[in-house]
């Protein structure tokens, strides 16, 4: 049996060395599932290239354009037109963890857009001490999300991504593998007040098209402004306040509504309710932020050397393991035991071969339970089974659902064993989502362990619910050095 083709990244795709993809600043993607990288705005502010400073600009410019509208009743078409902005899919980022396919910026993204710039967000674009940014809208609770903007931003410069992946397809890909594709909304007429499609000479995979981004756009986990920080920071951001008077308003109402010995959500509460009613702290905060715009960049370069590192170095390796091992890909008689072995050599490298260092980043382990499932759908790529990840039967999201044909069907849940959830999981909550997806076999259960403690608090959890000889539970030994009993 030959091996087959291995296909994971934009590289290998459409035949292109990495090292040229790097050479020209870009991510080298993978084409199976979205990885959590995000656009952050701030790199664009902070640059010091000029196309950068100019796509910062235009987004402000439309979000100014936006505010100016959001106090007006507008007809359900407008509100489409303006508010709403579908997935830009192909860039293959964010937090799909079985292919590239997001929710967009629909209806709800658009009311609390539209709410929000005419209430405490107000002043946006008009701000004295400091710039106007987008993120500013992600510093309130009921505002919007990381990923929300980092699609938002990905739909304004949508343009600039789509010239930038032609310019580097031109000179680098076959011919036969591209394809002229009209994409739609991607440059804001100012005169008709409406978006205009274009066409462009894109990569092409399946048939949709592919977007590649430029790295030092990028940044994981959050931006470089975010709630998370202004909440941790609110000290620093009241000490920041030059108007006496305020700063003293400031303290006396943020004692006011602190609880004694508060816990760390009462505090985010209280936090919550100081911006409130002081909106200006917001930009006290952006401002202390962009003072250290050098520290931006160098968490990025960091956070992105770690994606890198995770998804595309380590992931390779444990990928090359895979693929040297021809048996793994000989196709069995059922999505149960196709399931089955791939569990089961994902274990034995990890355990065997050293392949826990996947979970690794400079000697800490990486306690996600969205890396271990994107890790494992990337080992999927040559298989003749669908696998689907995060599929909802209307009994919530089950992690994948193996199939071979709508009558055979496996549905696989993944826990670390630090999950508070761990327990309900192992007693019913696989189950629910078999019977939910009509599942033709048993569901499968995989615990990933980093410690000694946590493979005791599993072990006690199997034998207090009689499942310490399931067949259908695997345990995956994370630990630099092995323990035994690793499968129950």
């Amino acid at each position: 049996m030959s091996k087959p083709i291995l296909k994971i990244y934009f590289s290998d795709f459409f035949g292109v060395p990495p090292e040229k993809i790097e050479e020209y600043g870009a991510f080298n993607i993978s084409l199976l599932t979205d990885l959590p990288l995000f656009i952050d705005p701030f790199l664009l502010f902070s640059s010091s290239k000029p196309e950068y400073q100019k796509l910062h600009k235009e987004i402000i410019e439309y979000v100014k354009f936006l505010k100016t509208q959001s106090s007006k009743p507008l007809d359900k078409g407008l509100i489409e037109g303006w508010f709403h902005f579908p997935e830009i899919k192909q860039n293959w980022f964010g937090y799909s963890k079985g292919g590239n396919f997001g929710r967009g910026l629909g209806p709800k993204f658009a009311s609390s857009l539209k709410l929000n710039l005419t209430t405490i967000f107000q002043n946006f674009g008009e701000e004295t001490d400091t710039a106007p940014h987008l993120e500013k809208l992600t510093l309130v609770k009921n505002g919007v999300g990381k990923d929300q903007i980092s699609d938002l931003t990905c739909n304004l410069i949508t343009q600039y991504l789509c010239e930038y992946t032609e310019s580097f397809a031109k000179k680098n890909i076959a011919p036969e593998k591209l394809k002229k594709f009209m994409v739609k909304k991607v440059r804001f007429d100012k005169k008709t007040s409406a978006w205009v499609a274009q066409e462009y000479l894109l990569p092409k995979h399946g048939k949709d098209f592919v977007i590649l981004t430029p790295t030092d756009m990028l940044t994981k986990d959050s931006n470089w402004i975010n709630h998370q920080d202004l909440v941790e920071d609110f000290s620093s951001v009241v000490e920041g306040v030059s108007n006496t008077q305020l700063r003293a308003q400031v303290d006396y109402y943020f004692a006011s509504v602190l609880p004694t010995d508060p816990t760390k959500e009462e505090i985010e509460a209280a936090v919550e309710k100081v911006i409130k009613k002081y909106p200006e702290l917001l930009d006290v905060f952006i401002a202390l932020k962009e003072k250290d715009d050098d520290g931006a960049k160098l968490q990025s370069a960091e956070k992105i050397a770690e994606a890198q590192e995770i998804f595309v170095t380590q992931l390779k390796n444990l990928v090359d393991r895979l693929y040297s091992t021809t048996d793994f890909y000989k196709i069995p008689t059922s999505s149960y035991e196709e399931a089955v072995k791939r569990i089961s050599f994902l274990k034995h490298v990890i355990e065997a071969e050293d392949g826990y260092r996947l979970f690794y980043l400079y000697g800490k382990p990486i306690k996600r339970e969205a890396y271990l499932q994107i890790i494992f759908k990337l080992t999927w790529f040559a298989s003749e089974h669908d696998v689907n990840a995060e599929v909802n039967n209307g009994r919530g999201p089950a992690d994948f659902i193996v199939s071979y044909g709508s009558k055979d069907k496996t549905v696989i849940e993944f826990k670390l064993a630090s999950n508070t959830s761990l327990e309900k999981n192992l007693i019913k909550q696989a189950e629910i989502y078999a019977d939910a997806s009509r599942s033709t076999h048993a569901p499968l259960k995989v615990i990933l362990f980093f410690s000694e403690t946590e493979r005791m608090k599993i072990l006690e959890l199997l034998k207090k619910h009689n499942l310490s000889n399931s067949k259908d539970i695997f345990i995956i030994d994370a630990t630099p050095q092995k323990v035994s009993a690793s499968k129950a």
